[in-house]
This record gives C-alpha cells, structure tokens and sequence, in this order.
C-alpha cells in the first residue's frame, strides 16, 4: 500500500509508467513527521506520549512509527542484551516493557548509531504495535496500525452488474453496488442485504481496519445445504469515512467468483 507495496514509487518493483528513475538502493527508506498526538497504554499507564513522532517507509513494509526517546516512560522499559541488524538502519538495540508484574520481553528498539544513510533515526525509538494494550491516535482509539497517509479508502455508488457465484448458483446479484477502492488493495463490492440470494449465518470472526473499522463475517449457506465460511463480511458501523458501506456485505473466498459486467474479476 502507498509508497513502499505493491506499485508504489518506493516498492520492490515500482511502476514502469513514469518519466524518471530514483537513483539509490533497492531498499529505501523515507522518514517524514507524523503530525498527531499518539499515545500507548499499557497496564493500565501511558507508556509512549508523543506530538513529534515520525513515521518510516521501509520498502515493503507498512510505515513504523519512532518516537523521540523523551516521548517515552523510561521506568517502564529495561534495556535487554538483545540485538538484531539490519544492513540499511544499524544494529537495534531492545528493551522489554515492564508495568508492575506485566512483561513484554524486546518490546521496544532503538538505533543507538545508525548507519550513516540513517543517521536521522538516531534519537528515536519504536514500540510493536501488539506490545501495548491500546494506541490512540489524537483521542481516538486505532487498531491494527496507523493510518497511512498515502493511503486512501474511496467508496462510491455505481450501476455496474455485479454477481458473486458459487459455481453455478447465483450468491448475490446487483446493478447498484458500491464500490470500494483502497490503495494498493483490489477493488472491493459492497452489496445490499435485499441483494444476497443465499442464507448468510454469522460467523466468529471478527477483524479490524484503521481506515474501515471493525467486521463481522458470514457464512454463507447454499440451496445444497453446504456451508462456506467466512465467505463474506460487513461493517456494521464502520468509521465515518467509510460511513456509505454501513451494512453492506462483500464477498471475497477460493470458493466465491465475482463476475462484473460479465467479466470475472
């Protein structure tokens, strides 16, 4: 997604369609500031508290945030003898999080002396997103990861002919979808519940997505009686800038095909 996945400019393999060449490793790093106050909770404290955190492109990898060592509680990270080495940063040093009797072993790294092509990182440090118990972005709780700013969710109403199939049966037809487009993603299609021509039965799964929000899937049952499961999902209420897909249900499964004009897709 963005900068750093699939055709973005700094990508392992970036667009062919352009009319210049970025001159430097296959590898690319791109630092730039993260305008918003972020926040980590843990056990219960603020463990990260932050208005100049940075975020990392890393070529094929999401964006990390860093934050200035001051930015951090220092009594709630004790520095370990673990280190990792990446050719294109420097060698990590880590320190596990500890609150009270809670810890979270190698939970934060730092590049005390990064390479000379980093030397922008020295200062910072990162927390694993997973290592605290809840990040908020300004005063709104997120999941999963930051938003990405060269990332973008756009959902819009369109007439296309839209069929999602279970071999020959007919799962669910629409001329007024809507379509979702999220960058680096393929497009997504968002259909009515009047739409499905199948019984769809809740399923346990659930997933979260910082630009979408949280979903529930479905299984889908067929005339036959066979079930597929977690064949599709819905936002029940999804964040506002993805207001429009509130209820709407999208297929996506091995066996699921979406035909779209007559085109399978």
């Amino acid at each position: 997604m963005g900068l750093t996945r699939t055709d973005g400019p700094l990508s392992p393999h970036p667009p062919q369609s352009v009319n210049y060449a970025i001159d430097g490793p296959a590898h690319k790093l791109l630092m730039h500031p993260f305008p918003r106050r972020v926040r980590a909770e843990f056990a219960g404290r603020t463990v990260l508290d932050s208005t100049r955190g940075v975020l990392v492109h890393e070529t094929a990898l999401l964006p990390q945030l860093y934050v200035p060592e001051a930015d951090l509680d220092a009594t709630a990270f004790v520095a370990t003898d673990h280190t990792t080495h990446c050719p294109f940063k420097g060698d990590a040093a880590y320190r596990s999080l500890r609150v009270g009797d809670r810890v979270v072993e190698n939970a934060l790294w730092a590049y005390p002396e990064p390479v000379r092509t980093a030397a922008w990182l020295a200062g910072y440090a990162a927390l694993y997103w997973e290592a605290a118990d809840a990040w908020f972005d300004e005063d709104e709780q997120v999941y999963a990861h930051l938003t990405d700013p060269y990332t973008r969710v756009d959902v819009r109403p369109t007439s296309r002919h839209v069929q999602v199939l279970a071999g020959d049966v007919l799962v669910a037809e629409s001329h007024a979808p809507l379509r979702l487009d999220e960058t680096g993603l393929p497009t997504r299609w968002y259909l009515a519940p009047e739409d499905v021509m199948v019984g769809l039965e809740p399923s346990d799964t659930s997933m979260r997505c910082p630009y979408k929000g949280r979903s529930s899937y479905w299984t889908v049952r067929l005339p036959d009686g066979s079930a597929i499961t977690d064949a599709g999902w819905s936002y029940p209420d999804p964040l506002p800038e993805s207001s429009r897909i509130a209820g709407r249900v999208s297929f996506l499964h091995d066996d699921l095909r979406t035909v779209v004009d007559g085109t399978e897709v």
